[in-house]
């Protein structure tokens, strides 16, 4: 793991996993190691955390049992349960399963004490989201947020390294691209070279192919240019979620920035033309979101428990904040059904439950029989915004009986109840005879059966983690 992992990539970078994020709740993706052992998203982030617990008992001199783990804010609810699941695959008793934004301005709340509407961009190594928080003394309340997993640091390197490339090929180098060593070299040079320019206007990339040596300059000029793009499409998902939030600039009171690549001048630069603010400079960006989770993890403690650390108990953290905590947050997407447009055989996504919506939330429609003495209705849970049903999520199905059968056009209610720990209940009325046809929880589909966790924790627990 860390830096050893890293450089291994530049020897055997196929038997290297990066950016695990992205693939969780992805229930088709597998590591294939050289060995021949497959890994899944969840035992690959299982096998990150048990390194950190071993980490953590070292430091603390203790058994490590219970955890807060943080997730992107747009995380849907395979990810989120995916993520649970790679706690309980490493050992861990999974307490909550916390949004990075709120952990961050839990932390910001606690050292600053100060309220109001606070943007928080979150701009990591492989994902991006924007959240809006209204603070108000002990109470944080999530108005909006949204993201997109495959933005980040990751891909401004990529930017960045397209343009080293084209300027070495301009000096007689080979396509780096086309060797995978020379890629991995062209990957280091390009993360130092971003990193060197967080606090210098110019630097070098130096790249030795077949024994001859290339320099490559950049400055902040040329960096700037190469991101220009992948800092406009986060320009834009800040703008969807002020739009969403039904707020102004002129209405947010602090910009926080998490994640290493808010490092980045142009981040700063563009944050603060945008919203008008400078953003606050007094938050650690690597270890806002790891306080406000080890914040959340006290406030799961009972009062009367004495905790290891900095951070103290319930009452130490309810005394900074000057009350019991609440955190209210909203769902990340959109959760609907997949029904029939009237008279035609063209499927289409309702929305149920809107994106943004506070949880727990509970919303209900009204849909209609499709065939005459209809014996059964089947119900198909979807994640997603989208209209179409090729641009949503299937997260689960439920069949439920009908007692009574009516001519075609009959009223049924759909219910949909989502909790604070992701869980959707679905329960369907007969509207005519008022009476409730069923409930059922979703069976996610995208996510491990309590037997491959079982078996994934036997398989990764006998691990040596280096």
């Amino acid at each position: 793991m860390g830096e050893q992992a890293k450089r291994q990539a530049g020897i055997n970078p196929t038997d290297v996993v990066q950016h695990v994020k992205r693939y969780m709740g992805d229930a088709s993706w597998r590591f294939d190691s050289e060995s021949g052992a497959q890994y899944s998203p969840e035992e690959v982030s299982a096998i990150v955390l048990k390194r950190l617990k071993e980490d953590a008992e070292l430091a603390l001199g203790a058994s490590v049992t219970d955890a807060v783990i943080t997730v992107p804010a747009y995380f849907d609810d395979s990810r989120r349960i995916a993520t649970k699941h790679a706690g309980q695959i490493a050992g861990l008793n999974v307490l909550r399963v916390l949004n990075e934004p709120t952990a961050a301005a839990l932390s910001y709340g606690v050292e600053n004490n100060s309220g109001g509407h606070v943007l928080v961009y979150d701009l990591g190594g492989g994902t991006f989201d924007v959240t809006i928080l209204r603070i108000a003394g002990a109470e944080f309340e999530v108005v909006a947020t949204d993201g997109d997993r495959n933005l980040g640091g990751f891909d401004f390197d990529n930017a960045l390294m397209n343009y080293l490339n084209d300027e070495l090929k301009k000096q007689g180098a080979p396509d780096s691209f086309e060797d995978v060593s020379l890629m991995v070299q062209l990957r280091e040079q390009a993360e130092d070279v971003k990193k060197s320019l967080s606090t210098v206007p110019a630097t070098n990339a130096y790249v030795t192919i077949h024994g001859r040596s290339y320099r490559v300059p950049v400055n902040r000029g040329i960096f700037d240019a190469q991101i220009a793009g992948l800092l406009r499409r986060t320009e834009e998902i800040l703008e969807d979620v002020l739009q969403e939030a039904q707020l102004t600039w002129a209405h947010i009171d602090k910009v926080l920035l998490v994640g290493g690549s808010t490092r980045m001048p142009a981040v700063r630069q563009m944050l603060e033309k945008v919203t008008g603010k400078t953003p606050e400079l007094g938050v650690n960006p690597d270890e806002a979101v790891a306080l406000g989770a080890a914040i959340r993890a006290a406030l799961e403690s009972e009062p009367e428990e004495e905790t290891i650390g900095f951070i103290g108990g319930r009452t130490a953290v309810e005394g900074l904040l000057g009350g019991p905590v609440r955190v209210k947050d909203v769902t990340s997407q959109a959760l609907g059904a997949i029904l029939f447009k009237y008279n035609t055989d063209e499927k289409i996504n309702r929305i149920i439950i809107p994106r943004n919506s506070e949880v727990p939330a509970k919303h209900n429609r009204e849909v209609y029989t499709r065939y005459d003495y209809q014996e059964s209705i089947l119900v198909t849970v979807t994640q997603g915004d989208d209209e179409d049903p090729e641009f949503v999520t299937i997260v689960g199905k439920g069949v439920l009986d009908m007692p009574i059968k009516y001519p075609k056009g009959a009223p049924l209610e759909y219910i949909y109840k989502y909790d604070v720990d992701q869980i959707i209940n679905v329960e369907v009325i007969d509207v005519t005879a008022n009476i409730s046809l069923g409930t059922f929880q979703i069976d996610r589909v995208a996510n491990l059966t309590q037997e491959q966790i079982e078996k994934a924790n036997y398989k990764i627990g006998s691990m040596m983690i280096m």
